[in-house]
């Protein structure tokens, strides 16, 4: 099978032996041409095994991490944003720093129209912390869609996802 012009960006798709990073990676994303750039549409990831540590306490946090987007030029590999999900595995940073740290890296990546990343971590000590950041491109009506998105995020409830 041969590669096209829109996936000679990929390099680990497909490659055996792939290094793992425990720590902070982001160099590992990796992105592909977008076929449809003049079509809205959305891309979403579950990723329902994630984990980082507390910066404090260097104890495992564990989470499902939603990522949502709506794709501009270009869109990002799932093999590298799996690596580099798991990347965070031995990383300290708190919740809602996580949560905007993979948001900021996924728009610089992939600059999309619109991007939303929902961490829902599971309890420790009594208490669950689920932060949810999005953005929207200044200036068009995906600006408006987040701002939108962002006001009533929590008032319906997300897909049920069974791992499937």
């Amino acid at each position: 099978m041969s590669r096209d012009k829109s996936q000679e960006d990929i390099t680990l798709l497909g490659k055996k032996n792939v290094k793992y990073h425990y720590d902070y990676c982001p160099e590992i994303l990796e992105t592909f041409e977008n076929r449809h750039p003049d079509n809205d549409y959305w891309v979403k990831f579950n990723c329902p095994e994630f984990t980082a540590l507390c910066p404090i306490t260097g104890q495992p946090d564990y989470a499902t991490i939603y990522i949502s987007y709506i794709p501009g030029r270009r869109m990002v590999e799932s093999k590298s944003l799996k690596l580099y999900l798991v990347s965070f595995r031995n990383h300290g940073d708190f919740h809602e720093d996580v949560v905007n740290v993979i948001m900021k890296d996924l728009i610089r990546l992939m600059d999309p129209k619109y991007i939303e990343v929902w961490g829902k971590f599971l309890p420790r000590g009594g208490i669950s912390i689920d932060p949810y950041a999005n953005y929207g491109r200044p200036d068009t009506k995906y600006e408006r869609l987040a701002e939108h998105r962002f006001m009533e995020h929590d008032l319906v409830a997300m897909d049920k996802v069974d791992n499937r």
